[in-house]
């Protein structure tokens, strides 16, 4: 379970956080979404401490971390946190000079020290989950993008982490190559893998989420179920972003 509490966040004079506080439940998938600026990336990657608050406090299972204005965490406490966590970055962020193999395995063998063939046998493993076994011997550079993303999916589940954090894991991949992640997504979701994720991507919060929270400016305007959220937004911001969205999705090809 995440527990964040009273999470602020400045970048020079603006203030891109402004208190959040909200419980990411164990086992389910909430998803973070609102418009450009809105502080939906900002609030994920704090979430793993790429950002550090100004103030509030993150939990994850039994690591916490209390962040106060004009000092930092120490570097173990980060570590600590971060281990919680697995990152799914917009843009893929594959080792360029390793096989997709490879790049599954290396935090397991450079960061938690495993022996070489229990991390291949765990790599392996979890690029059959992702269906890129076939793929498991090929560069980066001649996989498509929706292949590099489910490489980067399996990469940051291998060292089990207790939250995916997804931020945009759609958004540089056209319609069907983002097919094929939101297909891997949505059976993680089945399997019962917490994630939090942040998104524009309409269809895949509405398809894989159990809850959404709505952010403008900052700060949540509308958390819920997703099926009452995306159904039945009750603030006007909500439902007018929602209709945005949605009439964008469904508006004729010129």
């Amino acid at each position: 379970m995440i527990a964040l509490t009273d999470i602020q966040k400045s970048f020079g004079d603006l203030q891109v956080l402004r208190g959040v506080s909200l419980v990411v439940p164990e086992g389910g998938v909430t998803a973070l979404i609102g418009p450009s600026g809105s502080g939906k990336s900002t609030l994920l990657r704090c979430v793993n401490l790429l950002e550090i608050p100004q103030a509030g406090r993150i939990a994850i299972d039994d690591a916490a971390i209390a962040c106060t204005p004009g000092s930092k965490p120490g570097r173990d406490a980060i570590l600590r946190l971060r281990r919680k966590t697995g990152m799914v970055f917009q843009n893929f962020q594959l080792f360029p000079h390793l096989t997709a193999l490879e790049n599954v395995m290396e935090g397991l063998t450079t960061v938690l020290k495993w022996p070489r063939e229990q991390a291949r046998a765990r790599a392996l493993e979890l690029l059959d989950k992702v269906g890129m076994t076939a793929k498991a011997e090929a560069w980066p550079a001649n996989l498509s993008g929706g292949q590099q993303q489910r490489v980067a999916i399996a990469r940051a589940l291998a060292p089990s982490p207790k939250v995916l954090l997804c931020d945009e894991p759609t958004s540089a991949l056209d319609p069907q190559l983002a097919t094929e992640v939101v297909e891997v997504l949505a059976q993680l979701a089945r399997d019962g893998t917490t994630m939090l994720m942040a998104t524009h991507d309409l269809r895949l919060a509405a398809s894989i989420a159990s809850n959404v929270v709505f952010l403008d400016a900052g700060e949540i305007v509308e958390a819920g179920p997703a099926q009452q959220v995306f159904g039945a937004p009750a603030d006007p911001r909500t439902q007018r972003f929602i209709s945005t969205l949605t009439a964008h999705a469904t508006a004729p090809a010129a």
